[in-house]
């Protein structure tokens, strides 16, 4: 009997594993909140809308949960824990990789489960809607008008279209991708489509709601990673795919990072709204218990699965399928758990007297900042900061595996790494959102400070240094973005100062845009990766110590410089010059008690634009120059190579023309 044979009648769908998951999280996610639902409405003032809404709206967020996860898995084992197909070529990369069967499979069933995310989001506008005006939802499902009306009046109603469209915009792409490189694209995006829910709701509001957000988006990506990779890996392994190994060991590295994000991030999120004191005294907390309870389960059943299936897996794959089938069921059960905090009625504030400040900030400011008490002010930033640390520790870890390593490179590393720490942790980073002069600071040092230090550590250079050649590790994938289209076109000179500059100022020259992302949260956390990102790919292409493909040479980088510099200077002064106060509304609600002078903080923080590039830039300028110099010292050296070779040929050639002589 041939494999192929054996194989075909082994192979199992993973459906039925999907569909027990996603109606297991809505009856938990539905039945328990339903019996919450008569306090909740109650402490409310709003009228019982129905089973249909009180229970479904629950319901089908969790299968939301479920279906992001499910695909954000998918893309995760089609793109870094099975290989694909590699081109033909001595020195082939990834760029041209295809995907391979198992690939194409997992890569359809993320596309399908956005699909069914966006229509599931697009159901949950009218659904938002009844539950918050408490008409059935039999009324308004079926009426344009309502719909409308949820879309202008109702924020969740908007977040849920924008959600409906993400996915859209990822399912789509997903069935039709082939490529190794799409699934790196798709899976960032599948994370994306979740960041509306993530960025908005009770943990985005209220006291202390800066750390309720950063935790919450860091539960939320590993809740999607944990649930997913693994519900990806039963897929796989019903299928006997190939390499189940090596993605299932893989996987064990994130789901422990997992387990132990989503511990810290729940802790810190738990606490911002109930005292432990209080945890026994009200539902909300017991709900939270379970929920912890049930993620400390799971974590049980993962070290189950490294001392026992993990080992035993080439010659018992169906044990690890198994048993990680009912790990799902459990994984899915704790998500349904999850949505009904939301539903759950909290136990009453920490804190019911919030200022303006608390409401709009999550915290309370009582003194201007100076240039000497910015030290003085801590509050941890749980989201760039927490990344920042990572990247100094991930570094420092690759270190221990490269010998010779430059450790001038290491020291701008480490530099820009507590540059990002320190500033969005210390009192800048509290007073960014509230006063203009020290958001610009802030934008200053995130996008001309942070990047030039980070780009001189040659991160990437680092990675290939420190995995080995010819295997699908993160050798390969850093050497294959750094020959790709994508960054080509990204630090192509023109492409790159346009993009810096567009992005630096785009806010400032559109008032509405820059009072809109100002007096949000989530403005932001999106800000902040804008001007970190911007920045590094800018200061990559000038003197990044990591090779780009097709660089241009230290003369034209100069030269791309000074054309950028005027630009700044232009917009300092712009800045400078503005009668108008930027976002005043937003400023003025905040009730600062110095009562500042906003349109002179907004001149100060014009001239900080204009002042402070001039600082990073002695850097580049030295950098340029040293690589400018070596080029030069290069291009002698092969040039007298040349004419050594020249005059040997010369030479030769005569002593040729002498021989012929003498021999007549």
């Amino acid at each position: 009997m041939s494999e192929v044979g054996v194989r075909k009648r082994a192979v199992r769908s993973s459906w039925p594993v999907y569909v027990v998951a996603f109606l297991l999280a809505a009856l938990i996610a539905g039945a328990v909140a339903q019996s919450f639902s008569g306090a909740s409405l109650a402490a409310l003032g709003i009228p019982d809308p129905g089973a249909l809404t009180t229970a479904g709206l629950p319901a089908l967020r969790g299968v939301v949960w479920l279906l992001a996860a499910l695909s954000t898995g998918s893309f995760m084992l089609s793109a870094w824990l099975i290989p694909p197909r590699m081109p033909e070529g001595e020195h082939a990369d990834l760029n041209g990789a295809r995907l391979t069967v198992d690939g194409v499979i997992a890569s359809r069933t993320g596309g399908w489960a956005q699909l069914a995310m966006a229509l599931i989001s697009l159901v949950m506008i009218p659904l938002v809607l009844s539950d918050v005006s408490g008409q059935p939802l039999a009324d308004v499902f079926f009426q344009l008008s309502a719909w409308s009306v949820a879309l202008e009046q109702v924020a969740e109603a908007k977040v849920w279209l924008i959600t409906a469209a993400f996915s859209a915009v990822v399912g789509g792409g997903a069935l039709f991708a082939r490529s190794w490189f799409s699934q790196v694209a798709l899976f960032f995006g599948a994370i994306c489509t979740i960041m509306p829910l993530a960025l908005t709701g009770h943990s985005a509001s209220g006291g202390n709601h800066d750390f309720g957000t950063n935790s919450l988006i860091w539960h939320l990506v590993f809740m999607l990673l944990w649930i997913g990779g693994l519900m990806a890996l039963v897929a796989h392994g019903r299928r006997l795919g190939p390499n189940l190994e090596m993605a299932a060991r893989r996987y064990s590295m994130i789901a422990f990072a997992a387990l132990v994000v989503m511990l810290v991030s729940g802790v810190v999120n738990a606490l911002i709204r109930v005292r432990l004191s209080d945890m026994l005294d009200y539902a909300y907390g017991w709900v939270i218990l379970i929920k912890f309870g049930g993620i400390l389960v799971l974590g049980l059943m993962g070290l189950a699965h490294r001392q026992i299936t993990l080992p035993q897996l080439e010659q018992r794959p169906g044990a690890f399928t198994r048993f990680a089938a009912v790990e799902v069921a459990v994984m899915a059960a704790i998500a349904g758990l999850s949505v009904t905090l939301g539903r759950t009625p909290p136990p009453p504030p920490l804190d019911p007297n919030l200022t303006p400040m608390q409401i709009k900030l999550g915290y309370n400011l009582y003194e201007p900042l100076t240039w000497t008490n910015w030290l003085t002010f801590w509050r941890p930033e749980l989201l760039y900061s927490v990344i920042a640390i990572w990247l100094a520790v991930y570094y420092l870890h690759l270190l221990r595996r490269v010998d010779g390593w430059n450790h001038v490179r290491t020291a701008w590393w480490l530099a820009g790494c507590a540059m990002l720490a320190v500033t969005m942790s210390s009192g800048l980073g509290m007073y960014m959102p509230a006063a203009y002069s020290t958001h610009m600071t802030v934008h200053m040092i995130l996008s001309m400070g942070v990047p030039v230090f980070l780009v001189l550590g040659a991160p990437l250079t680092l990675v290939r240094e420190a995995y080995p050649a010819g295997e699908f590790n993160p050798r390969l994938w850093a050497e294959s973005f750094q020959r790709s289209r994508f960054l080509q076109i990204v630090t192509y000179p023109p492409v790159s100062v346009v993009q810096f500059l567009v992005l630096f100022y785009v806010m400032y020259v559109f008032p509405s845009l820059y009072a809109l992302m100002i007096s949000e949260h989530a403005g932001h956390v999106l800000m902040n990766v804008v001007f970190l990102v911007s920045g590094y790919f800018y200061f990559w292409e000038l003197i990044g110590i990591d090779e780009i493909p097709g660089r241009a040479s230290a003369k034209v980088r100069l030269a791309w410089l000074w054309v950028s510099m005027p630009v700044h200077l232009f917009m300092g002064v712009y800045l400078m010059q503005l009668n108008f106060v930027l976002a005043e509304d937003f400023y003025r609600s905040l009730l600062l008690p110095w009562e500042p002078d906003l349109l002179q903080d907004q001149k100060v923080g014009g001239g900080i634009g204009w002042a402070s590039g001039s600082f990073p830039l002695v850097i580049v300028f030295a950098e340029l120059f040293r690589a400018w110099l070596s080029e030069d010292k290069r291009e002698a050296v092969e040039s007298d190579r040349r004419e050594e070779e020249t005059d040997d040929e010369e030479w030769r050639r005569y002593n040729e023309m002498l021989a012929q002589y003498n021999g007549r």
